[in-house]
């Protein structure tokens, strides 16, 4: 006999679990729609050709590739398969793979759907990928992102109306946030201050990880990539700093860095008399390593709760470019479900209510009034109520424990006496108060 088992970095989730997720994503959507977002879905599966590429080095490698059907062996490359060079072999034993994000598939979406299309373009999705990173806390291979983008826009209105989104959802969510705010043109100025311009990617890879491997680590890390000190030293003094104001001396010689402080100036100027919840805060040691950002960049950090981002994004010039469309700048936002979820059981702030998904619970004595109590529940469910009527009449006890342990807040007992003056015993499960009434009673002091 097989034991069962999940594959690792996976989850089930039971009925109280999916209502919690349910709670999350459609208080998600409700914020999206609010804002002009529409929904969008894409396949679980792109050509591998689609994501390869798009998220840097290291992205790459944490793709899932997906073998070919059949016998997919008898198309791989010889020579890679006796070199044992699994970089060569995939590509011809693997043509798909599990989308990584939401973003690139959205792109390639836009590019393929270009003229049926309106831009700028909002849309939201709210669907899982799928990472082959290491399991940990708050890390899974299989997780849902929460996506909203808009397209086809140069304004800076929309990376102001992204932190709207942002503050309104985690306000709702009742989980204080810290909304951190970058831009990647404020990066390449500090590639371009410490005069490694041309090793730009390995900074922002190496500082993408500080809250990992501290600053200690960041330093060690671009020393081995063969960073020389006067650079590090640099960059140590540019990632200590606090405001955009202390960067701009620095930044005297870079155009580019000036361009990203200008954009910050812009967004913070559209929020400053706009009345957020939460904190917004520059954070220049905010890296975001994707390789395809090109302008602001958000990232959120629950507070009072160690658990790594739980929403990030930004604004990338050219996304589309790679798929023959060149030119649309977009700018996007994720939530990261499944580490929300996460933080709201950490700090217990689900609504009790979420367990209460049945609202009464009809129980019978005999044969002769369970009918009876059939037709009561057909008629509570008909009003739109969540009912339930237990399968066999008799035992009470059974019947309230049942009741008990499904956390169903009434029942509501059909007797011989109740089914003659077409009424039910009603009980309040929480107060243990009792009394007799009719279904359409009933119904109104369920529906109140």
């Amino acid at each position: 006999m097989q034991k069962p088992g999940l594959p690792e970095g996976t989850r089930d989730f039971g009925p109280e679990q999916a209502r919690k997720r349910a709670y999350i994503f459609d208080t998600i959507r409700t914020v999206f729609v609010k804002f002009g977002f529409q929904p969008l879905e894409t396949p679980a599966m792109e050509n591998l050709s689609t994501l390869t590429g798009k998220y840097g080095d290291e992205g790459d490698q944490l793709l899932f590739k997906i073998l070919n059907n059949g016998d997919y062996l008898q198309k791989a490359d010889p020579a890679a398969l006796a070199a044992k060079d699994s970089a060569k072999l995939v590509s011809t034993i693997s043509k798909r793979g599990l989308r990584y994000d939401l973003t690139v598939p959205f792109a390639r979406f836009v590019v393929m759907n270009r003229h049926a299309l309106t831009f700028p373009f909002k849309r939201y999705q709210i669907q899982p990928v799928w990472r082959a990173d290491r399991p940990q806390k708050g890390r899974y291979r299989e997780f849902f992102q929460c996506d909203a983008d808009v397209i086809g826009s140069d304004s800076l209105m929309y990376e102001a109306e992204l932190v709207q989104i942002y503050d309104e959802a985690f306000a709702q969510l009742q989980i204080p946030v810290t909304i951190k705010i970058n831009n990647r043109k404020v990066l390449y100025g500090i590639a371009e201050a410490a005069g490694i311009a041309d090793r730009f990617s390995d900074m922002t890879v190496a500082i993408d990880k500080l809250d990992k491997i501290g600053p200690e680590g960041v330093r060690r890390e671009l020393a081995e990539r063969g960073i020389p000190d006067g650079a590090l030293n640099t960059i140590e003094k540019v990632l200590a700093m606090v405001s955009p104001d202390e960067l701009r001396d620095i930044f005297s010689a870079s155009e580019t860095g000036l361009a990203g402080l200008a954009e910050l100036d812009q967004v913070l100027g559209f929020l400053e008399k706009t009345s957020l919840k939460n904190d917004v805060k520059f954070d220049v040691t905010l890296a975001r390593g994707l390789s395809y950002y090109t302008g602001c960049i958000f990232e959120v950090a629950a507070k009072g709760v160690k658990m790594g981002s739980i929403g990030g994004g930004g604004r990338y010039a050219d996304l589309t470019g790679v798929f023959g469309m060149p030119g649309l700048s977009g700018v996007g936002i994720s939530f990261g479900a499944d580490r929300i979820y996460d933080v709201l059981d950490e700090l217990d702030r689900f609504p009790e209510t979420l367990s209460e998904t049945v609202r009464v619970l009809f129980m019978a004595f005999d044969e002769a009034t369970h009918k009876y109590a059939f037709e009561c529940v057909t008629k509570v469910r008909a009003a739109g109520i969540p009912a339930e009527l237990y399968p066999e009449p008799g035992k009470l006890k059974k019947q309230f424990d049942y009741a008990a342990k499904c956390n169903i807040p009434v029942v509501a007992l059909a007797g011989d006496a109740e089914m003659q003056t077409g009424q039910v015993a009603v009980k309040d499960q929480k107060t243990g108060e009792q009394q007799n009434m009719t279904v359409e009673a009933l119904i109104r002091q369920l529906s109140a």
